[in-house]
């Protein structure tokens, strides 16, 4: 009897040692592969630690392919855009797909709108996540003291310019070129309502509503936190509770929830911060709110039943 019970041990670990540990649902299998894009000072994945932390790997088990895109972790929104571009291309070429769903975080929501406008037959989705998509009151208060070509500004690129190379070090991207400057420059109120006249798809036309769904073949969402200290273990949240206090209007501490807004809005007021939204510090969100892994899971199921 214990000889026969241990055969059928056996015989029961074998089976389970050849199962996947994990079956796919489909749930996230989309028409074209997802790519994902970071923000400001972002990276792909640094030192073993996804930017978009544990997100790409969940909607690869259900089915997604998901692509991390690297892009200068500070630079102009164009430069961004031309890197995006050509990652856009090469992902094509790997997959044979014809178009990508891009999603973008941050300064990422200018960055894959911009791949969208010059070249919308290759893109068959915009999602921004926290999207600076009118611009930030905070690059408006650090460019204005700042002043272009000042000491002060000398002094602030140049910090700055050293914090992205040890990003760009640590994710294998030191050979992208930074500047921090042209980064601020981007993402003010001026510069961003420029860039909104030269690629206005999914852009709201009233000061916080909702843009064309649409927009030269090209589907737009987007979805962003509208809170700033979430979790009391994470350390984050001081500094963008401190930030936040400079709008006036709900914000996710570094973004305002109105200039979030592009095209289809899922929703601006989740209980998340800037850093939530990409599942940051280390996963440590709002106990009480949907997790920010299952916002992307939903996304990509979203976009699945929209035949993207």
């Amino acid at each position: 009897m214990h000889t026969f019970a241990r055969l059928l041990a056996a015989l029961g670990l074998a089976v389970a040692l050849t199962l996947p540990a994990h079956a796919s649902t489909g749930y996230t299998q989309t028409k074209y592969p997802i790519v994902l894009v970071h923000g400001l000072f972002g990276w792909d994945k640094a030192l073993g630690v996804d930017y978009f932390y544990r997100i790409p790997a969940d909607l690869q088990r259900d089915g997604a392919k998901v692509y991390i895109a690297q892009v200068s972790a500070t630079n102009s929104t164009e430069l961004r855009g031309e890197q995006l571009l050509s990652q856009v291309k090469q992902v094509l070429a790997i997959t044979g797909a014809t178009k990508v769903n891009l999603i973008g975080h941050s300064h990422g929501g200018p960055t894959v709108r911009y791949v969208a406008g010059v070249a919308p037959q290759l893109v068959a989705s915009v999602t921004t996540v926290g999207g600076v998509n009118k611009g930030s009151k905070i690059a408006d208060l650090v460019r204005g003291t700042l002043p272009p070509g000042s000491v002060s500004e000398t002094v602030a690129a140049g910090v700055a310019k050293g914090l992205a190379g040890l990003i760009s070090l640590a994710s294998g991207g030191s050979s992208l070129p930074q500047d921090p400057v042209q980064a601020l420059e981007a993402l003010t109120t001026q510069k961003l309502a420029d860039f909104n006249r030269r690629f206005p798809g999914g852009v709201p036309t009233s000061a916080c509503g909702e843009g064309a769904y649409v927009h030269n073949g090209v589907r737009y969402y987007s979805w962003s936190g509208g809170s700033t200290v979430t979790n009391i273990l994470d350390a984050s949240d001081a500094l963008l509770g401190l930030t936040g206090l400079i709008y006036g209007e709900a914000n996710d501490g570094l973004v305002g929830t109105c200039s979030s807004r592009l095209g289809q809005v899922i929703r601006d007021n989740y209980r998340m911060n800037h850093l939530d939204e990409i599942n940051h510090f280390f996963g440590l969100v709002h106990l009480f709110e949907t997790n920010p892994v299952t916002l992307y899971r939903q996304q990509a199921n979203r976009l699945k039943n929209a035949g993207l």
